[in-house]
């Protein structure tokens, strides 16, 4: 019998029976310690852009991550040519230890979850006051995602020469989030200070359905542009020119923007209801009286009586129970 190496066993050597000349198959990864720090940019069709120190470089994943996969922002282990020069490749060996995932389904009967960005810190939802019109529940989708995720959502409203915040405002003010007011002209113009303020430091994904300028937006913030289109306000259909995530620098190392394609859904069917709640600190301690498994809109629920007793708001557990209902309504309702 053909034998390879000092005494191999079978723990760390698997030879391929009945067959000649091939070699040892082994189960032990390399570690590869010397592998260069990264942080992936953007992939297309299975090519990486991953920036290692100033430069961007092309990889691929590795054999060896069999198949955890790598997604825009996280933060990777390469090796190979780093040069960053025309025609060369390098291999992602290693994906880090992530802070954060923001997930999404395709609807909410879809048990594939989507992973949209990881080690985000801010989610930025763009909504468009007219033309599109607002989808309240597309908002409060992207909300409940953002606190399972443990990010901090803020709300970018756009288009405001054409209709008045004040409306859509009242019907989140429960919910105390931070929020920015912009008009088109100042998105072209790049008047986008107010915006840039809210991202000092930070790293933000930006999510928002088609045509309500979160390319613009994106634009008017960093230095490197990408194409816009026109999409129609009614059918959603045009140039939906986002079509993959894309890490984008802050000018000066202020931080991180993510740009993500628009989106005509946002499905929650990864979503444990229980991990809303962690976003209402000022009613969570009133779901230890809660019968088990309570959904916190039935008969029995605690926190009506802990609202009651006047340590919430009303408006706090309203808030809270359309966020939990959104898996049972459609977007566009």
């Amino acid at each position: 019998m053909r034998r390879y190496g000092k005494n191999p066993d079978e723990d760390d050597v698997r030879v391929r029976p009945n067959s000649r000349g091939t070699r040892p198959r082994s189960s032990i990864r390399p570690k590869h310690e010397d592998a260069a720090g990264g942080m992936v940019l953007t992939i297309d069709r299975g090519r990486l852009t991953v920036l290692v120190d100033d430069r961007e470089i092309i990889a691929v994943k590795a054999r060896e991550l069999g198949r955890k996969s790598a997604v825009v922002g996280d933060r990777v282990a390469v090796v190979g040519d780093l040069s960053g020069a025309k025609d060369t490749l390098a291999r992602v060996v290693r994906v880090e230890e992530r802070s954060s995932v923001l997930r999404r389904t395709a609807d909410d009967t879809d048990p594939y979850e989507r992973v949209v960005v990881a080690n985000a810190d801010q989610l930025a939802i763009v909504t468009a006051l007219a033309d599109p019109e607002p989808r309240p529940r597309m908002i409060d989708r992207c909300l409940v995602a953002a606190y399972a995720a443990g990010l901090t959502p803020l709300l970018v409203l756009t288009k405001s020469d054409l209709a008045a915040a004040e409306p859509l405002l009242e019907t989140y003010g429960a919910l105390d989030l931070a929020y920015v007011v912009t008009k088109k002209d100042d998105l072209v113009a790049g008047r986008v200070d107010a915006v840039r303020e809210r991202l000092d430091g930070r790293t933000t994904a930006f999510v928002g359905h088609s045509g309500v300028g979160k390319t613009t937006l994106v634009n008017s913030l960093v230095e490197r542009q990408r194409l816009t289109g026109r999409v129609n306000a009614v059918t959603g259909r045009g140039r939906h020119t986002t079509t993959s995530a894309l890490a984008l620098p802050l000018p000066g190392g202020a931080g991180w923007v993510i740009d993500t394609p628009g989106v005509r859904s946002f499905g929650l069917a990864h979503i444990d209801p229980s991990q809303v709640i962690h976003a209402f600190p000022d009613l969570e301690p009133g779901t230890e009286q809660c019968p088990r498994a309570c959904s916190h809109d039935e008969p029995d629920c605690a926190l009506d009586a802990w609202v009651a007793a006047g340590h919430a708001e009303p408006a706090r557990l309203d808030s809270l129970r359309r966020l939990l209902s959104t898996r049972e309504r459609r977007e566009g309702d």
